[in-house]
């Protein structure tokens, strides 16, 4: 009879911590293997958690071993600094960069020891931080916008009203447009005298806490240096003619903490823009301070943009030491589609998978001729210029057309002209002497000729990678305004920032508010929601 009242209670298979002695008497072999088995399974499934506990608890710890030894290295160079061979230019960044890649690091060192804290781990004993100097109070002429923080309600748990006791007063320097001004958080003190209990309204969480900068005046920062190419001499320079003393070192810093911030969001944005099936690959150098030698270095950025057809456009930078094949390679490690880039040698070891098709661009193949043209050397790249004019005259007419009446268009008209003119530089081949220079503008556009025509198979696939030039121009003129990198966590920085404004003003944003607003919206905000801060999904909160 307990065998038969225990089988009704086992047909819903219970947890075997809820067996008793007297139950496993009655069950058989069988019953008793299966619930070995669960147990085991869930032993095992335990011990798979535990070791990935640890083994992400070994990771973030070696991340703030890495990141300590950056500062302490960082802090070497500063006070190293002036025995370097530079002139007063190359120090002036030098010091801005160190300023800048500090506030970075020491923000990813806090958040990493925010997550020890709030697992409860022990930190080991850390020196003793000097004293950090007092700030300069905010100049009084500055208009103050009062924000009032009081608590919901007044009264007391004990049902007594409580009594306004006093209040702390904190200010963060913010600016508009041309003209400064200063939030002043008013935030009231309560008590309760029966309860000797204190209520008050908790501080909000800021990109930059118990700093001057304000969100908008961080956002400013950033536009000045990454959208308006100005120097943070420049700015400082720009900020004194208001009376506001900003000096070139603090505006590096905020800089480099409002980097650290973003970088999230730039993972997630790099995610989308991986996320499309046809990209545009393109790569540009600059020059990094290479401060041991006094001199600069070559880097290179390398950018990654959805078509241009894309309803929703993005662009995500890269900023690299070197050209080499490595580089795009990991960048784009599980991507699949069709990448559209020029005869860069190192294209094909990232087009070597096989889900992977590669697009070429027209306007190389013209510019090599059109370059023949403007020396006069050849008649003949007069004629290939003008073949090529008759697919752009297409492709103008195609632009606003959907996918597939665009594809349709290119397959009727523009594949039999493509036809005629892979025929005719076979047939001029023939005719010009080995080792002409046009001679080698045919034998580029042969050599590439399936992947210049790739376009007349895909609608979304431009006929050329203009496109991702145009997104490398800020590149261009950046380089001209800043001269060189200070540092490869600079050039980081730089490539997260500029990812993300020119993104957002390709969707019709103003950088100043799109970075305001995520600035001001990022230390509060769900990192499960952080797709909502994304330039083709955000909008202004009102």
């Amino acid at each position: 009879m307990a065998r038969s009242s225990f089988a009704v209670h086992t047909a819903g298979m219970p947890s075997i911590d809820e067996l008793q002695a007297q139950d496993l008497r009655g069950l058989d072999l069988a019953a008793l293997a299966d619930m070995a088995t669960q147990m085991l399974a869930r032993i095992g499934e335990q011990s798979r958690h535990i070791d990935a506990q640890a083994q992400a608890i070994v990771l973030r710890d070696l991340r703030i071993e890495r990141i300590m030894h950056e500062l302490a290295r960082l802090k070497a160079w500063r006070f190293g600094a002036r025995t370097e061979r530079m002139n007063a230019q190359q120090r002036d960044l030098f010091e801005e960069t160190l300023a800048a890649d500090q506030a970075s690091l020491e923000a990813q060192l806090e958040a990493l020891q925010g997550q020890r804290a709030a697992r409860g781990e022990s930190a080991p004993a850390e020196p003793v931080a000097p004293c950090k100097p007092r700030r300069q109070t905010l100049p009084a002429h500055l208009q103050r916008v009062e924000h009032r923080h009081e608590p919901e309600s007044t009264t007391c748990g004990c049902g007594q009203p409580m009594v306004r006791v006093g209040e702390d007063i904190s200010e963060k320097l913010d600016i508009m447009p041309a003209q400064f001004f200063v939030h002043r958080h008013i935030r009231g003190k309560w008590a309760c005298k029966c309860c000797q209990v204190l209520v008050q309204e908790a501080v909000e969480p800021h990109i930059i806490d118990k700093g001057m900068p304000a969100e908008g005046l961080i956002a400013h920062t950033l536009v000045g240096r990454f959208v308006d190419h100005l120097p943070y001499y420049r700015q400082e320079q720009i900020n004194a003619r208001s009376g506001v003393h900003t000096p070139r070192s603090t505006l590096a810093a905020w800089s480099g903490r409002a980097g650290a911030g973003l970088m999230p969001l730039y993972e997630a944005h790099r995610a989308f823009v991986l996320g499309a099936a046809v990209l545009h690959a393109d790569e540009t150098p600059v020059n990094m301070l290479d401060p041991g030698s006094g001199k600069t270095k070559r880097a290179y950025i390398w950018a990654y943009a959805r078509s241009s057809f894309d309803v929703l456009p993005g662009v995500v930078y890269d900023f690299c030491i070197g050209r080499a094949a490595k580089y795009p390679v990991e960048f784009l490690k599980g991507w699949s589609g069709t990448l559209v880039c020029d005869g860069y040698k190192v294209y094909e070891s990232v087009l070597a998978l096989e889900t992977r098709i590669e697009a070429g661009c027209m306007a190389h193949a013209r510019r090599k001729f059109d370059e023949l043209i403007k020396q006069n050397q050849s008649p003949v790249a007069t004629q290939a210029v003008q073949r090529i004019a008759w697919l752009y005259r297409i492709e103008k007419e195609v632009r606003e057309l959907p996918e597939r009446d665009r594809l349709a268009v290119r397959q009727a008209r523009a594949a039999p002209l493509c036809e005629e003119l892979h025929a005719w530089l076979r047939l001029e081949r023939q005719r010009v002497p080995d080792g002409s220079a046009i001679a080698g503008a045919i034998d580029y556009s042969l050599k590439r000729w399936r992947a210049l025509t790739a376009y007349l198979l895909d609608g979304n696939v431009d006929i050329d990678n203009n496109h991702i030039e145009n997104l490398m121009r800020p590149w261009a003129m950046g380089r001209k305004a800043w001269l060189f990198a200070g540092s490869e966590l600079a050039g980081q920085r730089a490539a997260v920032v500029m990812s993300l404004v020119q993104s957002a003003k390709m969707h019709g944003h103003d950088p100043w508010a799109y970075l305001k607003d995520v600035l001001t919206r990022l230390p509060g905000h769900l990192n499960s929601r952080i797709d909502e801060l994304l330039p083709h999904r955000w909008e202004l909160v009102a």
